[in-house]
């Protein structure tokens, strides 16, 4: 037995599995199903590992939510494409990574997705849930609600997320299923509570509070919240902005956006490489030094 048995869900289509992993078997896309299908028979921890990439692979939500029914995995882990540099081997770009937000409102839609094909007559689809986000690796958690739910002791009304391995409680169980094969084990007898700072939703947003934030060369962001439009909100430090920043702002993103257009575009270069420009994303990634 493992802790965790991940599997790379890394496109929703045949034709997107081609372009973004470019495999090595003419078959991918079956083995890549089968590799799934297979999930449900495993008694510990199984995970669907969605890479998001921006312009390559961030569509067809609908087609990666059937993919993980495939498998009823234990998790399923979103996380956006870390851009580590220009290559022969890779026509990735910096538009390619999405922001923490984006990758969590693909996180959300594809709940909703999965939720109704549970709701379409799947009586054996488990129920997901948002469980955790870790906001500086862009990464979001949708957990099985059967496996690592409990009512909160607090207030019954509430879930408490328990997602955490108890590495020694693990251990202990694998031991004796060495010495004993008949013995069994299952997810939910080696799970810990998942902290506070952890859940989706909360104000750290996955950032361990134990843990010294450093940033290069002193540089702070700009801004630190924003508003649906992608108008910032607060200043760097998490001050809100006046009435007449804000206009002056949004002034700055009219105006890009009569460049740019309202809704995302997408341009292919020479090569394959796509470039994504969205005026709703202007503000973010600007810093200041203090």
């Amino acid at each position: 037995p493992i802790t965790q048995l991940y599997v790379s869900v890394d496109a929703s289509t045949p034709e997107s599995l081609e372009a973004v992993d470019r495999p090595l078997f003419k078959d991918a896309w079956d083995r890549l199903k089968t590799s799934l299908s297979c999930l449900k028979n495993k008694g510990q921890r199984t995970v669907a590992r969605l890479t998001v990439v921006k312009g390559w692979n961030s569509d067809e939500i609908g087609g990666y939510a059937r993919l993980i029914a495939l498998g009823h995995c234990s998790l399923v882990e979103v996380k956006g494409v870390t851009f580590c540099g220009k290559s022969d081997a890779s026509n990735l770009n910096m538009s390619n990574s999405p922001w923490h937000h984006e990758v969590l409102q693909f996180t959300k839609l594809l709940l909703k997705e999965l939720n109704a094909i549970r709701e379409g007559g799947d009586d054996l689809m488990p129920e997901y849930d948002l469980a955790c986000e870790h906001k500086h690796s862009c990464s979001v958690l949708l957990a099985r609600v059967d496996q690592f739910a409990v009512p909160d002791e607090n207030d019954p009304t509430k879930r408490k997320w328990r997602t955490w391995i108890d590495y020694d409680k693990f251990q202990e169980l694998a031991a004796k299923h060495a010495a004993d094969p008949t013995f069994t084990f299952g997810v939910e007898d080696y799970v810990a509570d998942t902290p506070s700072w952890a859940v989706a939703g909360a104000d750290e947003e996955g950032f361990d509070p134990t843990d010294n934030r450093h940033r290069k060369k002193k540089k702070h962001p700009k801004y630190t919240k924003f508003d649906d439009d992608g108008i910032p909100t607060h200043d760097t430090f998490n001050e809100p902005l006046e009435e007449e920043e804000m206009l002056k702002l949004r002034n700055l993103m009219k105006e890009k956006k009569k460049i740019v257009g309202e809704a995302t575009t997408v341009t292919e270069l020479q090569g394959g490489e796509r470039v994504i420009d969205d005026a709703s994303l202007m503000f973010r990634g600007l810093t200041v030094s203090r």
